[in-house]
């Protein structure tokens, strides 16, 4: 597969892979048959970042081969949004022929949105100067008028210049609802939109018949607690990156949801206080005694939950899990299937024409 190609005639094929791969791993847990979810077969990634090739008087996009670390020049990237591969090529025809925007520049990294939203950062191995500044505000004023809502950030050693904004908010549609979503550039959020929406009205349908309160762990951005909230009498979510912090609240304000309470917290941290091996004042003015918690849910980094937060999990009746790496969901799976069964199994192709794949689990505590 090249960059500038995609085999989505093999779409089929990969996915089927997928499942069966899948199959192989739930085998041991007695799982039901995976639902699965298909990604649209190109312009699926909201963002892509390039390195920047410097060759003579011409510049241009590049990946490297991830065996052979060959260098790829990359004019359009159809796994990329439509909105980032209409800015590629005014982006290098810009940076191109102006001096100060491409002295120096090494990477243009591409965040957009479903509502035709973008940020573009541009990457700089010098000191970035007022001259750099103007040069940037005027490529972004030239785009606006072409009818790009574009944002344009520089970055450069401790350096950060951010013309106008750094996030992007996002609007999808979820379950008959619209909802806002504020993305910053530089943090986490879900790569492929339609993907999101699908596992958004996923984890919607396997909760609709929920009691009490939902415990959820990586919250990010507030993606899942936000959606989710309409299934719950209360949601307390915790998650440990500041701008992540700040966006979910945002998100809250945005979407007028009043029953979802957000921590600054690591899973690790609210571990301990749950089973009171320590105390922690961002907890003052929260009873954690007060929430009754029947479903936990968990998005945790691809080395999955550490061993506290496992037999921390287990106390709850019901346990919802997404996870982007199935080996270490197979390994926290089998310590949760001692007291758990999964009851609804689900694939995401979150990343085509990829050996990735994301997946999730409904576990309910056995009789």
């Amino acid at each position: 597969m090249t960059p500038e190609h995609l085999p989505t005639e093999q779409y089929d094929a990969q996915l089927a892979e997928k499942v069966s791969r899948l199959h192989a791993i739930m085998q041991p847990f007695a799982a039901p048959d995976a639902e699965v979810f298909r990604s649209p077969v190109r312009h699926y990634r909201m963002r892509a970042e390039f390195r920047v090739w410097h060759d003579g008087d011409d510049l241009y996009h590049i990946i490297f081969d991830q065996q052979t670390r060959d260098r790829i020049r990359v004019d359009q990237f159809p796994a990329a949004s439509e909105l980032i591969n209409q800015l590629m090529p005014k982006m290098i025809e810009a940076i191109r022929d102006n001096r100060v925007l491409r002295h120096k520049l090494f990477q243009i990294d591409y965040l957009s949105t479903l509502s035709q939203q973008v940020v573009v950062s541009l990457l700089y191995h010098r000191k970035l100067t007022d001259e750099w500044q103007l040069a940037a505000s005027a490529l972004r004023d030239a785009l606006r008028t072409e009818g790009f809502d574009i944002q344009i950030i520089g970055r450069a050693t401790k350096t950060k210049i951010c013309l106008d904004r750094d996030y992007v908010d996002e609007r999808l549609p979820v379950a008959g609802r619209d909802m806002i979503y504020r993305q910053v550039e530089n943090s986490f959020t879900q790569p492929n939109a339609a993907m999101n929406i699908q596992m958004l009205e996923w984890a919607l349908d396997v909760t609709q018949d929920s009691q009490g309160d939902l415990l959820e762990l990586y919250c990010g951005n507030g993606n899942f607690s936000l959606a989710l909230a309409r299934n719950f009498r209360r949601v307390l979510a915790t998650e440990i990156a500041k701008p992540s912090v700040a966006s979910a609240q945002y998100n809250i304000a945005a979407n007028q949801i009043e029953n979802v309470q957000i921590i600054r917290m690591a899973a690790e941290e609210f571990t301990q206080a749950m089973t009171g091996v320590r105390t922690f004042n961002r907890l003052q003015g929260i009873d954690l005694q007060d929430y009754d918690c029947e479903t936990i849910f968990v998005d945790p980094p691809r080395s999955g939950l550490d061993d506290e937060t496992v037999k921390m999990v287990q106390a709850y009746p019901r346990i919802l899990y997404i996870s982007c790496n199935p080996e270490t969901l197979r390994d926290n799976l089998a310590v949760l299937a001692q007291t758990h069964e999964v009851s609804r199994l689900a694939l995401f192709d979150q990343f085509p024409y990829t050996h990735h794949m994301e997946c999730g689990v409904l576990l309910t505590r056995k009789a």
